[in-house]
């Protein structure tokens, strides 16, 4: 019997806090607290820990194939499992994209021998590809990824007739990148005529603005109700864009919803000046009044899910002025414990958390028996240690470019051990990577 027992753990799941063991049996979770006594070919103590759902992370940039110098699928799921992440979703924008069944199986099977977290990669959305997107199977891919506004990659779509097809015909969920392709234009050659090359960082939520993203999202919601589409619009990012969203349906019964990520809660305009382009991203971190809706519109459930959006470059690369450095910003391995430091400021409490970044992106993708600790579900779980403090430095970062925005910082709150599929793959600083992640699957 390959069984694993966690005892003595405070138990994080629907809202509530348990406190006991958990049993884990060939890969399936089988009790969920009180005490188990049996034999078990692994026990773990987890007295004064969290025992938690594995984090989903519904979106994820890993740049193979094409671009393995910033990062690889095997090097950026080890940095996410090192993070308490146990399932991700890929975006297509790698190179060449994932536009068509082909080469987005070709990412399948990369996945498949390297990655020892679960996976799901995105079919990329272009302009020319509509035939390529409809044969997608919404049982083994979480989504259609649409940029309607250009960022990392050449994906930008940007015609009003593919996306009323892709809206009016796509039954599955569509994700979407939302920025005014024509609003950032403009204000990019102010900027350029105000500063030249010399455009300071803190310009950049003033180029990628609030009413650039609100027109898009707006226009996202806009075919959504059309066409009775199945939307997620990705990393919201402006208190403008929250009350688009509704904050009084269940998740399950919600066609659009939304997601933010954890840096739009954890950094704000005024530390352009000092961070500059190790917090560039797209959409751009914004103001202070931006950030506290952001929160607002989490808590009340105008927005529904956490994330990462996590998106490695070299330090080379960010190390350029405004137009020549790349966004994107590597987190996937501290979206947890920057969360968990969020609950010691009194800004989220660990059922929120765990709700937010576990359970709810698994209701949205509707992911088969995975982001809960139920009986029945896969024994993907986290087990945390709320109270440890640690620094985040060059001796701890896993991502394969080797930097974090967070390095020098304290953080309380550290991961101790993953378990995937009950198989225990990180425990203590130590990766074991005898067996891999699996293929997501999801209800349909």
């Amino acid at each position: 019997m390959d069984r694993v027992i966690i005892k003595n753990g405070s138990i994080i799941n629907r809202g509530s806090i348990l406190h006991g063991d958990l049993l884990i049996e060939n890969g399936r979770i089988e009790q969920v607290g009180g005490v188990v006594d049996q034999d078990a070919l692994m026990t773990i103590d987890a007295s004064g820990k969290w025992i938690i759902p594995g984090v989903v992370d519904d979106q994820v940039h890993f740049r193979e194939p094409g671009l393995t110098h910033k990062a690889t699928i095997g090097s950026e799921a080890r940095a996410g499992i090192a993070g308490g992440v146990t399932s991700f979703m890929e975006m297509p924008n790698t190179k060449p994209p994932a536009l068509t069944q082909t080469l987005l199986e070709d990412k399948y099977q990369i996945a498949a021998q390297s990655s020892l977290a679960n996976y799901s990669f995105y079919m990329g959305v272009s302009n020319e590809n509509y035939d390529e997107v409809m044969r997608t199977d919404p049982a083994k891919v979480c989504g259609l990824k649409i940029f309607m506004g250009s960022s990392t990659g050449n994906m930008l779509v940007d015609n009003d007739e593919v996306l009323e097809r892709i809206f009016g015909q796509a039954h599955m969920l569509i994700a979407t990148h939302c920025e005014d392709e024509e609003t950032i234009k403009q204000n990019l050659q102010t900027a350029i005529n105000e500063f030249g090359e010399d455009i300071p960082f803190h310009q950049h939520p003033i180029i990628r603005s609030v009413e650039g993203c609100y027109l898009s999202s707006s226009k996202a919601i806009q075919l959504a109700k059309k066409h009775n589409a199945r939307l997620h619009i990705l990393h919201i990012s402006t208190g403008k864009e929250v009350d688009l969203f509704d904050a009084l349906l269940p998740l399950s019964e919600k066609s659009i919803t939304s997601e933010v990520c954890v840096h739009h809660l954890s950094f704000d305009a005024s530390q352009y000046d000092d961070l500059g382009s190790g917090i560039k991203c797209n959409p751009a971190i914004k103001s202070k009044e931006d950030q506290t809706r952001l929160w607002q519109g989490l808590l009340d459930n105008h927005l529904d899910v956490i994330a990462t959006d996590h998106a490695p470059h070299t330090r080379e690369e960010k190390n350029n002025n405004y137009l020549n450095a790349p966004s994107g910003l590597p987190l996937l391995q501290h979206a947890l414990p920057m969360m968990i430091n969020h609950y010691h400021h009194g800004k989220i409490s660990p059922e929120r958390i765990v709700e937010k970044m576990c359970h709810a992106p698994a209701i949205c993708f509707k992911v088969k028996d995975r982001g809960f600790l139920d009986v029945g579900t896969f024994g993907d779980v986290v087990i945390v240690d709320p109270d440890k403090t640690w620094q985040v430095n060059d001796s701890n970062i896993r991502y394969h470019c080797g930097w974090s925005p967070l390095e020098g910082q304290e953080l309380k709150g550290e991961i101790e051990t993953t378990l995937v599929n009950g198989k225990v793959v990180y425990h203590q600083g130590i990766f074991y990577e005898s067996t891999k992640g699996m293929r997501l699957e999801f209800e349909t």
